[in-house]
This record gives structure tokens, C-alpha cells and sequence, in this order.
């Protein structure tokens, strides 16, 4: 792992790919990263596909481990809360965080990757391929061949260990999938909901037409609508809905009537707010959404999985960005740890690394499907919203003595995702318990409720 004796090919550009190629190169490796797509930056994007994401502390660790955190803050808009909007228009904001300087922000993707792939490629030991489709892997040598998209040349690319970070369509993935010595296990699970990406445009003067700090979200039950802002005073609008079941889904809804029925029986403030409604619906594609988990990520030290391409998940905790970035911060801990010992083998790094990480990035996609139902069905239940009107009291009151799920996963990047999930859902299910048996009632003072709180947390941990 020596930097000056060893080249790396990186598989993937995308927000994972372009931050690992960065800050390696930032510790000396030469790189070779390699994407399958154009050059984002030279290219349009599709139409459907720039989901804004949710940027958090997490993220935000590995962008200052790089460097680059005030370059990126930049591009991001603070949201505070969630705003809930109801059936009949009314909305409320439910905080984040009982911490005021405890937010998430909004930002673009392609926006960040472009600014990652310029500090990478600013690196003078980095080189960056684009249209190059991996065709096959090599892991004893390290190689891969690839296609180039226009030209259909063949090309071998080489290092001396391989990062796939490709998504979750991993081709790295798939080549490790066909290894039997390697007792390679993979898992695809994917909802019976998908997504399609819709628009509400800035209002005329450049402003943003609803509320701009925070995330909007319209819970209906099985399905929902959720806006996140942009820079240039529009939101990108996500409609997430079942493929085949109830009453309107994606099977059913045929035509701009029956899109606009859909939207007027349930998003009736959003529609407003929607010229483009039909067109966004037509001509954008569905996406699908799934989990992937899969075991192990390396092969004999010579190739290692990371991000999306080792464990893709659902994207409602607005985790998945921050995982990946947070994979590198992982990676880059241990080879601090084994910065003075320049022949420390990669088997043993990725050894570490894959004990370390494994239980977090499983823990976070069950999160994700958890945030999933609690975003589309709890989020406008009078019980769950007198929940997080508790929890919000207690972070503001007591800060350092409680801290919700919420705020364990998003802003506490100290804590692995793994803890903060035992600990979160105990806290849950303790509150909903003490709520629903009216134990938490008015007579009693904030600090008394909190030590109910804990008590019955400490009860809930003790029974798993």
C-alpha cells in the first residue's frame, strides 16, 4: 500500500468514485479512474434523472477530510424540516432537530459530482477516462477491459489494486458474482413502489414559489410527494407511487386526465404549483427503487467495493450520498492508522475495513425502508407527530441526554449507523408505548417525561 509504488483503477465516477479518486491521489496513489458515462460536465443531463439529494454531517465530514467542504457548501440549501402538507393544503414544519444549527442541506447531484471531478482531475497524479463500459475483470492482475461507447475500441486498463464504484448496477459486482472460490453473496430486493421525477419551476422574479427551507412532503398513506429546492428557485419534485396496486399506479395512471384526477384528489397545493405536470409525467422515465447488500467486498486484496456498488439502498433516509462518502472516511481512518507501516498488505486494509463497515451499511438500509413507511403513512398521524414534538423538546432542552433516530443517523457522525439504529428504534418503540398507555401527560415536567423516556428505552435495549 506503499503510494509511491502503487496505481489505483477506480471503476465508476460518480459522487463516490470522483471523492475516493480525490482524496487517495490527495495521499500520493496515481489514479486511473474510469466512467462509463460522457463527462457530465460537457453533457446534458437527462430529463428525470437529477434528484436533488439530502446532504448531512456525515457527507459533510468526508468533504472536509478532502478539503473542499466550503466549496461545496456553496452548493447546498439549507433545510430545517420537514413541511408537512395535508390533503387540504394546510401545512406545518416539523424540525429536523431541536438544535437550530442542526439541518440537512439540498443539494444537486450532478452539480456536486461535476465539482468532485474537477478537484479530482486538478490532481496531477489523477487521469480520467470517460465512455469507457466495462466488459470483464481480471482480479489475480488487477485489470480490466473495457469498450469505448463511440469508437467500440477495446482497451486493458491496469492497476494494482481495482475500487469499484459503479453503482448500483456494479459491474465490478457482477464480475465478482462469477468467482465460486470467492463464496460471493448477493441480494437484490427491490419495493413495488417506484419513482418519477417531476418540476415545480421558480416563480417568474427567480424566487422559490413554496417555502425554500426545507423538505416538502406530502404523506398519503400507501404513496407520496415529496420537493426538495434548487438553487435556481425551483424544486424537484418526486413522486413516489405503487406499480400496481391501489386505486391510482403507475399501471393506471394512462393519461394527462387521469394524472391531473391523481394529483387534484391528492396534492391539490402541490398541482398548483405545477404547470409542467403532464409533460414531467410523460416524458420522464420511472425509476425503480431497491436495496443491495452482498458479502464479501473484496477479493484477495486486490479489488475492494465501495458505495452504491456494495450496498444500494432506498432513498429515504437521505443516506446513501452520505454512506458512500463515509465509506472513504473509513477507508482513509485505517490507512492513517497504517500510514508508517508502508508494507501493510491490502488484504489486511480491506480485511478491516469490510469488519468495520459491513453492520453499518446493512443497518442503514433497513433504516431507509424504516423512513420509507414513516415518510409516506406516520409523518401525518396526530400520535407520531406528538412524538416528534417531544423528541424536538427534549434535543432542545436537554441536548446532551437525548437524541432522537433522526438526529442519531444525520447528525451525529460519530456514532455508526449500526448503533444509532438499536438505539433509535428502542427510543421509538419506548415512546410510542408511554404515549399510547398516556403516561407522558401534561402534569408532568419535561425532565420527568425524559426520565420515563430513558427508563423504558433502557428495558427495550435490554430485551434485544
Amino acid at each position: 500500500m506503499n503510494p509511491e509504488k502503487n496505481q489505483i483503477l477506480i471503476i465508476g465516477a460518480g459522487l463516490c468514485g470522483s471523492l475516493l479518486a480525490l482524496r487517495l491521489a490527495q495521499r500520493g496513489y496515481s489514479i486511473i479512474l474510469i466512467e462509463k458515462r460522457p463527462d457530465l460536465r460537457k453533457t446534458t443531463l437527462a430529463a428525470g434523472r437529477s434528484i436533488n439529494l439530502a446532504f448531512s454531517d456525515r457527507g459533510i465530514k468526508a468533504m472536509k477530510r478532502a478539503g473542499i467542504d466550503e466549496k461545496v457548501e456553496k452548493l447546498c440549501i439549507p433545510m430545517n424540516g420537514r413541511m408537512i402538507h395535508d390533503k387540504e393544503s394546510n401545512t406545518f414544519l416539523s424540525p429536523y432537530s431541536g438544535k437550530k444549527d442542526e439541518y440537512i442541506n439540498s443539494i444537486s447531484r450532478s452539480g456536486l459530482n461535476a465539482l468532485l471531478l474537477d478537484e479530482a482531475e486538478n490532481m496531477p497524479n489523477v487521469s480520467i477516462e470517460f465512455n469507457q463500459n466495462c466488459l470483464s475483470v481480471d482480479f489475480e492482475n488487477a485489470t480490466a477491459i473495457f469498450e469505448d461507447f463511440n469508437t467500440k475500441n477495446k482497451s486493458a486498463f491496469q492497476g494494482d489494486v481495482i475500487f469499484g464504484t459503479d453503482g448500483a448496477g456494479s459491474a465490478v459486482r457482477q464480475n465478482m458474482e462469477q468467482i465460486k472460490e470467492s463464496a460471493f453473496q448477493v441480494s437484490q430486493e427491490f419495493l413495488n413502489h417506484g419513482y418519477k421525477e417531476l418540476s415545480i419551476p421558480a416563480a417568474k422574479n427567480g424566487t422559490h414559489q413554496i417555502y425554500k427551507n426545507a423538505l416538502h412532503i406530502w404523506p398519503r398513506g400507501e404513496n407520496m410527494v415529496i420537493a426538495l429546492p434548487n438553487m435556481d428557485g425551483s424544486f424537484t419534485v418526486t413522486l413516489f407511487l405503487s406499480f400496481h396496486s391501489g386505486e391510482y399506479n403507475f399501471d393506471n395512471l394512462k393519461t394527462p386526465e387521469k394524472v391531473r384526477e391523481y394529483f387534484e384528489k391528492f396534492y391539490p397545493d402541490a398541482l398548483k404549483e405545477m404547470p409542467t405536470l403532464a409533460e414531467d409525467f410523460f416524458n420522464n422515465p420511472t425509476g425503480e427503487l431497491g436495496t443491495v447488500k452482498c458479502f464479501p467486498w473484496q477479493i484477495n486484496g486486490k479489488s475492494l467495493l465501495m458505495g452504491d456498488a456494495a450496498h444500494a439502498i432506498v432513498p429515504f433516509y437521505g443516506q446513501g450520498m452520505n454512506a458512500s462518502f463515509e465509506d472513504i472516511t473509513v477507508l482513509d481512518d485505517i490507512l492513517n492508522k497504517y500510514k508508517n507501516d508502508p508494507k501493510t498488505p491490502w488484504e489486511k486494509i480491506f480485511s478491516e475495513y469490510e469488519n468495520i463497515r459491513k453492520k453499518d451499511a446493512d443497518a442503514i438500509a433497513d433504516l431507509a425502508l424504516d423512513n420509507f413507511h414513516e415518510m409516506k403513512e406516520a409523518t401525518a398521524d396526530p400520535v407520531f407527530q406528538q412524538k416528534r414534538k417531544l423528541e424536538t423538546a427534549f434535543e432542545q432542552e436537554f441536548p446532551d441526554e437525548y437524541s432522537s433516530k433522526y438526529r442519531l443517523v444525520t447528525f451525529q457522525e460519530e456514532i455508526p449507523y449500526s448503533e444509532a439504529k438499536k438505539k433509535g428504534r428502542a427510543q421509538d418503540v419506548a415512546m410510542l408505548k408511554l404515549i399510547a398507555e398516556r403516561k407522558l401527560s401534561g402534569n408532568l415536567s419535561l425532565k420527568e417525561k425524559l426520565e420515563m423516556v430513558k427508563k423504558e428505552t433502557e428495558l427495550k435495549l435490554n430485551e434485544q
